[in-house]
Order: C-alpha cells, then structure tokens, then sequence
C-alpha cells in the first residue's frame, strides 16, 4: 500500500471534516464522558462521576432530532447505568482497611 504524502493526507483530513457532523463528534465525546465516569468511581472519584452524569443528562436534550434514535437509546442507557453504579457506590459503605 502506497503512503500518502503531505497534501493526500490534508485532503483526506479535509474530506473527513466535511463528512463529519457534530452529532457524531458530541456523541463520541459523550460515550467517552460515560467510560472516564465508570473509571472515576472505580477510582472512588465520586464528584467526577457525579459530573460526567449532570454533563450528560444536561446535553442529551441538545441531541434531540439531530442524531440517530438509536444512538440516542443507547446513550441513555449508558447514562442510566452510570447512576445506577454512581448510586451504589455513594450507597455502599466504605471499605475498611485490613488490619496486619
């Protein structure tokens, strides 16, 4: 396979910026936001996760009738799950230290 040179590689990045669409660019973000949420209570960040749910909850409406129904569903979905685990966590008590 040829390598592209310096101008086919702008062309390239030209031709994906004018086939991308917002829509595509907020939900990647968002789905991005739901996995760094799950890794910030895994970490016992719970303010972290507790923001990535009220930037998610707060945008989703944006995304109404701009991207696709599907996409939607599974966003929500997501975002559900994500409270759900964040409820639990805020819910469980804290780990006690194992004592030598």
């Amino acid at each position: 396979m040829p390598e592209q040179t310096g101008d086919e590689e702008a062309q390239s990045a030209d031709e994906l910026f004018r086939r991308l669409t917002v829509s595509d660019v907020v939900l990647g973000t968002l789905a991005t936001l739901v996995q760094l949420g799950h890794a910030k209570l895994e970490q016992g960040e719970g303010e972290q996760a507790r923001l990535a749910i009220e930037t998610l909850r707060a945008v989703q409406p944006v995304l109404e009738g701009a991207a696709p129904p599907e996409a939607l569903r599974e966003l929500r979905q997501a975002t559900a799950d994500l409270q759900l685990a964040y409820a639990g966590a805020v819910k469980a008590p804290p780990r006690e230290e194992e004592s030598s």
